[in-house]
């Protein structure tokens, strides 16, 4: 299958994970899924300062899953969807993985589950 989504290296999902793994970043992320936005109106929801969610944008943009411009005195910021992709495909793998896994165990459990003989009921004492 053609790819137009590039490899990424050890370290890019190093920078990938590490950035979500924070839940200020996700929400961001989140909130970007909309659409752009200004640094204050990211800000908005979170009861910190702007120097602390500008800290948070530039581990999100190292990590190549946003983009920042400035127009005039805004900072605007963009959810890049190619890193998003790159950790989709990479997860991909592991979920294939997985599921056949799981699907191996299912089929071996419903084979002892058929080999077992079925209990049968014992007689209630003082009945024949």
């Amino acid at each position: 299958m053609l790819s137009v989504v590039p490899e990424r290296t050890t370290e890019d999902l190093d920078l990938l994970f590490g950035a979500l793994a924070d839940a200020t970043r996700r929400h961001i992320v989140d909130r970007l899924a909309v659409g752009e936005a200004t640094v204050t109106e990211l800000a908005a929801p979170f009861s910190i300062s702007l120097p602390a969610i500008s800290r948070h944008l530039k581990v999100l943009e190292r990590a190549s899953l946003i983009t920042r411009t400035k127009q005039g005195r805004l900072r605007r910021a963009r959810l890049s969807p190619t890193s998003l992709a790159n950790a989709a495909t990479w997860l991909a793998r592991y979920e294939r993985l997985w599921t056949e896994r799981f699907d191996r165990l299912d089929d071996h459990l419903a084979q002892l589950t058929s080999e077992q003989p079925t209990p049968r009921a014992e007689p209630e004492k003082g009945k024949p």
